[in-house]
């Protein structure tokens, strides 16, 4: 069977001296993977598109297995952030997330928007550790380990929070932050830009100032819970905390 779909190119594995797997994230299906047969040449005619964060659209032949690309046409391809190793590093981390978050053939066309939402205001030059944080918050609800944002995680007060706790998995109010001696202080600022990222509509996303500190933090409890909830240990964030250390410099 011939399909036709809009996808983001997430992963790409040489396969033989001449061919790729090419890994699409599609509106249609969820993720997917196909035969790019020949993408390794540079002259061949899928060679472009079977590359990394490429938008487009793509014909397969669909079987049990892998399926067969025959056709693709590219929409986007994200130059500034494949022509600047930094853009890069946060789109390959936003994108192998991506990949070991999502089971294959899982169609969510609000995931496929917000991946592509993000790539896009990535490439325009919006902050990157701002949309970074927004796609992990958001990628919570799809890895299943959404924490308590809404209300404090213990008594269900809808007070300001004062802390985050890893162990309980959400908010602390001011009366039950004694409940957990290693949970982070933060401020309204801080809790309210952690609820702000679960439920922002991405395309309404306009500019977001934060303070170095008020990034450093939101990372460093992000960073935590991932670690102690999804289990990932992905390259590509070690690569990309490698390049932010370099930025510092």
């Amino acid at each position: 069977m011939i399909q036709k779909v809009e996808g983001i190119v997430i992963r790409t594995t040489d396969y033989g001296e001449s061919n790729k797997i090419v890994t699409l994230f599609t509106r249609e299906f969820g993720k997917v993977g196909v035969m790019s047969r020949g993408a390794k040449k540079p002259k061949n005619r899928l060679s472009a598109a079977s590359q990394l964060f490429i938008y487009g659209t793509f014909v397969y032949q669909q079987s049990q297995g892998l399926g067969s690309l025959s056709q693709a046409d590219i929409v986007n391809s994200f130059r500034e952030v494949r022509s600047d190793l930094f853009r890069a590093s946060y789109a390959t981390y936003i994108v192998e997330l991506t990949d070991k978050l999502t089971e294959e053939r899982s169609r969510n066309p609000y995931h496929f928007e917000l991946l592509y939402q993000t790539l896009y205001f990535l490439n325009e030059g919006i902050d990157s550790d701002v949309l970074l944080r927004i796609y992990e918050v958001k990628m919570l609800a799809v890895a299943g380990i959404k924490p308590e944002l809404d209300q404090c995680v213990s008594c269900r007060s809808a007070d300001v929070p004062v802390a985050f706790s890893i162990r309980h998995a959400g908010f602390l109010c001011n009366r039950c932050s004694h409940r957990d001696e290693k949970a982070y202080r933060i401020s309204g600022h801080t809790a309210r830009l952690l609820r702000l990222f679960f439920y922002i509509d991405l395309q309404r996303l306009g500019q977001i100032s934060l303070k170095k500190e008020t990034k450093n933090e939101l990372k460093e409890i992000l960073s935590a819970y991932y670690d102690e909830y999804s289990g990932l240990r992905l390259k590509s964030k070690r690569f990309l905390e490698q390049m932010e250390r370099m930025q510092d410099f």
